[in-house]
């Protein structure tokens, strides 16, 4: 399977066992899933950009993305229900894991002025949320071939219970925290 995966099978896992003392196995921290969520706001002005976003995200996460449609209209916006607005990705097992590795190997270092990740962006139980302004710190974007360096969101969902075993869990992966 995946580098990573095998890595906490045997790094990992033990590591948690022993520093929590979990008694069942069920108990130790994994990860769940990632999900990918990609905003495409100019898409209500030009069709295109939302498939211009749905390429690129499609190279980074390794599968097709979902496009996210607005609900309800907003004038203010230029806005009508059912126009598409977003882009996300749902990634479990495998790829998940081939994914946080070129994420942490690959694209993190890439990110300019980077200090290591916020400790704070926890929601308490044990999730992690990071957010990248371009998506050109991947290597599968070629800066020549895209029409508008856009952001997006990356939430990492695990079982821990609590902040302290979601850093633990992460750490683990070689996720680079600040000051943490």
């Amino acid at each position: 399977m995946a580098r990573l995966y095998d890595h906490y099978k045997s790094a990992v896992r033990p590591a948690l066992k022993e520093q929590f003392g979990y008694k069942n196995p069920h108990q130790i921290p994994q990860l769940v899933k990632i999900v990918l969520n990609m905003g495409v706001g100019e898409a209500t002005q030009d069709k295109k950009k939302i498939d211009a976003a749905a390429q690129d995200m499609a190279l980074i996460a390794g599968q097709k993305p979902l496009i996210v449609r607005s609900r309800k209209a907003e004038a203010n916006f230029k806005l009508r229900a059912g126009m598409p607005i977003g882009l996300k990705v749902t990634l479990r097992k495998k790829q998940m894991y081939e994914f946080l590795d070129r994420l942490v190997n690959i694209a993190l270092p890439r990110v300019r002025d980077f200090r290591g990740l916020n400790p704070r962006s926890f929601d308490g139980r044990g999730n992690y949320a990071l957010g990248l302004k371009e998506q050109i710190v991947f290597p599968e974007i070629d800066y020549d071939k895209i029409d508008t360096i856009r952001g997006m969101d990356i939430v990492i969902v695990t079982t821990a219970k609590t902040k302290e075993e979601a850093i633990a869990l992460l750490k683990g992966f070689d996720m680079p925290f600040q000051n943490a």
